[in-house]
C-alpha cells in the first residue's frame, strides 16, 4: 500500500463552456481530496486556462496549493473558460491547427497522468473524443441546464434555480402592484429543466419549455381564465429555447430565418407582444440572462461539488479513467464517458415534475 501511495501524479484540470457556480468548489474538492488521499507531496496540479482552447494552445501553469485557498465560495472559475464547439474539434480551420493533435501534444508535453474536464454536453463530447484517442480523462458534470445524461443533477443547477426563483419572486410584487402580465425569460436553449424548476418554485402561472411546444391561443386562454376569476396579473416563465407548435415542425435554420424576418430578438419578446395585443393587458418581458450563471454557489452546490470532486480523486487514485462522475439518487457514482457523450437529458412531457405542475394548475400552453 505504501508504494501505491507514493506514486506521483500530475493532474491537469480545465473548465470549458459556459461558467456556472460550483466550478471552483469542484476544483477545490478534487485538489483537497487528492492531497488527502495520496499526499500533497505526491500530487502536482496543472491548471489549463480557457478550457480546450488553452489545451490546444498550451496555456498551462503548474499550480501551488495556495492557489486553491478560499475558492469554495467563489463564483465563475479561477481557470477561465471558453466555448470550443465539439463539431469543430476535428476540423482544421484557417489557422491550420489540428486541434486534436495539439491537445494530445500538450497533454504529453506536460507529462500529465490524467486530465479532468469540468463542463457540460459539449465538453463531455470532446472529453470522450480525447479518451478514445488514448488520454486518461475524467469528466465532471457542470451546467445550469441540468441536461447531462446519467446524472440526477449537475452542479450549478440548483444555484441557478435559486437565482431564477428570486427573480420571479421580485417580479411577482411589481406584477401584482401594476396588474401586469410579466414574461420572464430563463436560460435553456434545448432543455427546459431550469425553467421548469424555477417556474414551479417561483409560482409561475404558465411555463413554456422546448420539450412541450405551445399554442399561443392556449397561452392567451390561460391568462384570460385567470383574469376572469379575479386574478389581475400573471407570471410566465419562458425558456429561451421554447417553441410554438408551428416552429416545432421546422428545422433550426428555417426557424431562425422566420424569426429574423419578423424582427424577433427572442421568443420572450414575441410572446409578450402577442399577449398584449390579444388581451389588451399591459405586458412586460424580463430577461435576467447571465445573472443566472453568476455569483457564489448555493450551500447545496457547494456540497455536491465537493462530493463530485472527492469522487474524481478516488478515480485518480485507482487509475480509473474514461468516466464522468454522477449523482444517482443519493449515491455519488460514475458513468462511462462513451455512454454520456452525444446524449442529452430532456424534460419528459409526462414526467413527474410536469405532472406536479399541471396538478396545481400551471399551464404549459399546450391545452
Amino acid at each position: 500500500m505504501a508504494s501505491f501511495l507514493l506514486k506521483k501524479r500530475r493532474i491537469g484540470i480545465l473548465t470549458s463552456g459556459g461558467d456556472c457556480p460550483g466550478l471552483n468548489a469542484t476544483i477545490r474538492g478534487v485538489v483537497k481530496a487528492c492531497y488527502q488521499l495520496m499526499g500533497e507531496e505526491n500530487i502536482e496540479i496543472v491548471g489549463i486556462s480557457d478550457g480546450f482552447y488553452g489545451l490546444i494552445r498550451n496555456h498551462c501553469t503548474l499550480m501551488k496549493p495556495t492557489d486553491f485557498y478560499g475558492i469554495l465560495t467563489r463564483g465563475g472559475t479561477i481557470l477561465g473558460s471558453r466555448r470550443t464547439p465539439y463539431k469543430k474539434m476535428q476540423i482544421v480551420e484557417n489557422d491550420n491547427i489540428d486541434k486534436v493533435k495539439q491537445m494530445k501534444e500538450t497533454y504529453r508535453e506536460w507529462n500529465l497522468d490524467c486530465l479532468l474536464t469540468l463542463g457540460g454536453n459539449g465538453t463531455h463530447k470532446t472529453a470522450n473524443l480525447l479518451s478514445e484517442e488514448g488520454l486518461n480523462i475524467i469528466g465532471l458534470p457542470k451546467t445550469i441546464d441540468n441536461d447531462i445524461w446519467g446524472t440526477s443533477v449537475t452542479f450549478g443547477f440548483h444555484t441557478a434555480v435559486d437565482i431564477g426563483t428570486d427573480v420571479i419572486d421580485r417580479i411577482h410584487t411589481t406584477a401584482h402592484s401594476h396588474s401586469r402580465i410579466m414574461v420572464v425569460e430563463i436560460m435553456g436553449n434545448k432543455a427546459g429543466w431550469l425553467t421548469l424548476y424555477t417556474g414551479i418554485a417561483g409560482g409561475a402561472d404558465i411555463i413554456l419549455i422546448p420539450e412541450i411546444p405551445f399554442n399561443m391561443d392556449c397561452v392567451i386562454k390561460a391568462i384570460q381564465n385567470r383574469a376572469d376569476s379575479g386574478k389581475h396579473f400573471s407570471i410566465l416563465a419562458v425558456a429561451e429555447g421554447a417553441l410554438d407548435i408551428t416552429e416545432a415542425g421546422m428545422k433550426k435554420k428555417e426557424r431562425l430565418q422566420k424569426r429574423t424576418e419578423a424582427g424577433e430578438v427572442t421568443i420572450t419578446s414575441r410572446v409578450a407582444k402577442q399577449v398584449q395585443e390579444a388581451t389588451g393587458y399591459e405586458t412586460r418581458a424580463v430577461v435576467p440572462g447571465h445573472m443566472l450563471r453568476g455569483g457564489s454557489p448555493s450551500a447545496y452546490d457547494r456540497v455536491l461539488s465537493t462530493k463530485f470532486g472527492a469522487r474524481a480523486a478516488t478515480l485518480i487514485q485507482k487509475d480509473k479513467f474514461g468516466y464522468t462522475v454522477a449523482l444517482s439518487g443519493d449515491e455519488i457514482t460514475e458513468n462511462h464517458l462513451s455512454d454520456v457523450a452525444m446524449k442529452t437529458k430532456f424534460v419528459a412531457p409526462e414526467g413527474k415534475e410536469v405532472v406536479t405542475a399541471r396538478n396545481i394548475g400551471i399551464s404549459f400552453g399546450d391545452k
